[in-house]
């Protein structure tokens, strides 16, 4: 396996993923997911390729995308209550669910954090829905701590 910055030959493959994730998304929240969503179009994908601020890495094998991590560097230099500190969000993670368990989404995990540190970022942020406890499990194996907590009600 090997962990790389994805390729114009992988966006068939970072699609199929996508729409892996979108239907965990649909059948823990189908009030706010709709069924059969795509996060990213093929054109959206292509423009992020070669843009800096939105690093996306795979991990493929023999060409077969295992799984992806779509970055995003992100910093607050006119905020006037946060200071300015350069993150690395991960905006969207998947590992191929015939995958899960053999050290994919570690790997790509850890190949953000070095990238994250190659530019000098203070930390690495993401955001995980509360109804994915599969993806919560293992982002606090890898040792993520909540940052904040967003709460809902919901008006009937």
């Amino acid at each position: 396996m090997e962990i790389r910055f994805a390729m114009e030959r992988d966006v068939a493959g970072i699609l199929a993923l996508l729409r892996q994730v979108g239907q965990v998304h649909h059948e823990g929240r189908p009030d706010l997911f709709r069924d059969k969503a795509c996060k990213y179009g093929a054109s959206q994908i292509l423009t992020m390729l070669n843009d800096p601020q939105n690093p996306i890495f795979i991990a493929a094998r023999e060409e077969k995308v295992l799984g992806y991590a779509f970055c995003k560097m992100q910093s607050h230099p006119e905020d006037p209550v946060l200071t300015n500190v350069e993150s690395l969000y991960i905006d969207d993670l998947c590992v191929d669910e015939a995958c899960r368990g053999q050290g994919v989404g570690k790997a790509l995990y850890e190949t953000v954090c070095r990238y994250a540190k190659s530019r000098k970022c203070y930390n690495v942020t993401l955001n995980v829905w509360s109804c994915n406890e599969v993806a919560m499990a293992f982002y606090e194996k890898m040792g993520l701590k909540p940052q904040k907590v967003g709460m809902e009600f919901i008006l009937e």
